[in-house]
């Protein structure tokens, strides 16, 4: 984790090229979650949100949306660029049950999952299945293993099927590349979309 500060301490942040690659491709998924969802949009999470590049994109369409991360400074500037109705806390993915941050009927990761080694894998699923309100859902998009691992972590669909017992993969779609840059073009994004099927 100490990585992430220092990165953004240095102005080093590739993951935030996202934005623009994936910004539509987001919004159409979340706006079938809202669709699907009988009574609309309920509470919503960006686990690892960093600057708030996509917590205000859940509040735009209708979610209850709370940003959490790490790294203080990034929290700082989440809180500094708004919007007003997006609340943002620092806390660790890895322990998001400590954090007093309530109940979620949405939770999003955009690329911290495949961070994280195996251990804080499964440690983000504990969390996010403790947080989870019934029938909740999860969308995850993770670059996928690749010979650019040393620039670019990725995880397989095993990896992220096993941290989330207790859920249903509904979906893994192709994640839109472009305009992400090499390498993380040559690293196969995927969108997993999961439901929560007990508790």
């Amino acid at each position: 984790m100490t990585k992430y500060a220092w990165m953004y301490r240095l102005g080093l942040t590739p993951w935030e090229r996202y934005g623009a690659a994936g910004g539509a491709q987001l919004g159409s998924l979340l706006d079938r979650e809202a669709r699907e969802r009988p009574t609309g949009p309920g509470r919503a999470l960006d686990i690892g949100c960093g600057r708030g590049q996509f917590t205000p994109e859940l509040a735009r369409r209708g979610w209850e949306a709370v940003g959490v991360d790490i790294v203080p400074a990034a929290i700082a500037a989440a809180r500094r660029k708004g919007p007003a109705d997006v609340s943002y806390a620092v806390g660790d993915a890895t322990a998001l049950e400590t954090a007093g941050l309530g109940a979620f009927d949405l939770f999003l990761d955009v690329g911290c999952f495949q961070g994280l080694d195996p251990d804080q894998r499964a440690a983000e699923g504990r969390g996010v299945t403790a947080l989870a309100a019934p029938g909740a859902a999860l969308l995850l998009l993770a670059f996928g293993p690749s010979r650019y691992s040393r620039l670019v972590e990725g995880v397989s669909r095993a990896d992220v099927e096993a941290a989330f017992p207790g859920w249903e993969l509904l979906a893994a779609e192709d994640a839109d590349t472009a305009g992400l840059g090499w390498p993380m073009d040559r690293t196969s994004p995927q969108w997993y979309r999961f439901r929560r099927t007990d508790g």
